[in-house]
């Protein structure tokens, strides 16, 4: 099958272009940079990446106590500037992956032509599907409790998920809320033992086991309750004000895949101990190709892989 792209003749080129404003993408630009490669590198959608939406990081290294993580993405991003990485906004809308040098589109205008590309473009929230969870979406229904639990102090909000993720949401809102129910498919937690212990130290948190999500109720407005149903079939409905969503991830892997190879939930893949994917010079690093660890650290350590990849890929072309 021919692959058309629809790109104008004259546009920007560059050695390498990384494409993800977070740890991982910070971390290949600050590598690219200090290699002389001068790397551009496009934020996306979200600048500081997935870390942006929690307050603080506990396991990052060299932080004894914590770090605020929107100060630990702000001291990435003003590293890799301060090495003379061309960071910019704007997010990757089309791309051609066909052939060397590569072409992509940065908000349907800007054209930019990558003799090499790292991919960094991280995962986003997975929601259940359920329409009415659609049709409250920023009414009530959020993925992101530290973005908007603000919202519900002194009110009622459920988690959905029973990871570590689902755990921590859970605790930063039950410092907030009167109380928190999480709602559990299993009758127990993927989490950490550490983080279970958390959640059952807090006494406005309810877990309720073996249920799922049928139904997101409201008034038009906003939120009103959940209507669950129980492993055994028992339906019934609790009273909540926000409905939170901790059910995992899915890659931002769409626009590339049409071109590289990726598992079965979209993770790009990449060759084992290498940063290399199906498609010679292109090099995907974080959680767009992590499907296990999906931790800051991680991506930092892959975004350093990625762009030393590149760097020897750019040497063998002869390229500097």
């Amino acid at each position: 099958m021919k692959i058309i792209c629809n790109f104008a003749s004259v546009m920007e080129k560059v050695k390498l272009l990384i494409l993800g404003g977070g740890p991982a993408g910070y971390t290949a630009a600050i590598y690219a940079s200090r290699a002389n490669l001068d790397p551009v590198l496009y934020e996306g959608m979200e600048p500081g990446g997935q870390l942006t939406t929690t307050t603080v990081v506990e396991n990052y290294p060299g932080f004894n106590g914590g770090v605020d993580a929107n100060t630990l993405m702000d001291t990435m991003r003003a590293q890799a500037a301060s090495f003379g990485a061309d960071i910019r906004m704007g997010a990757a809308t089309e791309v051609d992956l066909s052939k060397r040098p590569f072409r992509v589109k940065i908000d349907a205008e800007k054209e930019i032509e990558a003799e090499a590309l790292v991919i960094a473009t991280g995962a986003s929230a997975r929601y259940l599907g359920l329409p009415s969870e659609t049709k409250y979406r920023g009414m009530g229904v959020s993925a992101c409790a530290t973005c908007d639990g603000f919202f519900y102090r002194k009110k009622t909000v459920a988690v959905v998920g029973g990871g570590d993720t689902a755990c921590e949401e859970a605790l930063y809102l039950s410092g907030l809320c009167k109380k928190v129910y999480m709602i559990v498919r299993r009758d127990v937690f993927r989490a950490s033992k550490a983080m279970q212990a958390k959640v059952f130290s807090r006494e406005n948190i309810e877990v309720l086991w073996n249920c799922n999500t049928r139904e997101v109720l409201g008034d038009g407005m906003g939120v009103t309750g959940a209507r669950l149903e129980r492993k055994d079939g028992k339906v019934f409905d609790i009273e909540i004000d926000g409905f939170f969503l901790a059910i995992g991830h899915h890659p931002n892997s769409e626009l590339f895949s049409k071109y590289l190879e990726t598992d079965d939930a979209g993770y790009i893949v990449t060759a084992p101990k290498t940063s290399e994917t199906s498609v010679k010079g292109v090099f995907a690093a974080g959680d767009v190709q992590d499907p296990l660890y999906r931790q800051a650290v991680t991506a930092a350590a892959s975004g350093c892989k990625a762009a030393r990849d590149a760097e020897r890929f750019l040497l063998e072309q002869g390229i500097n």
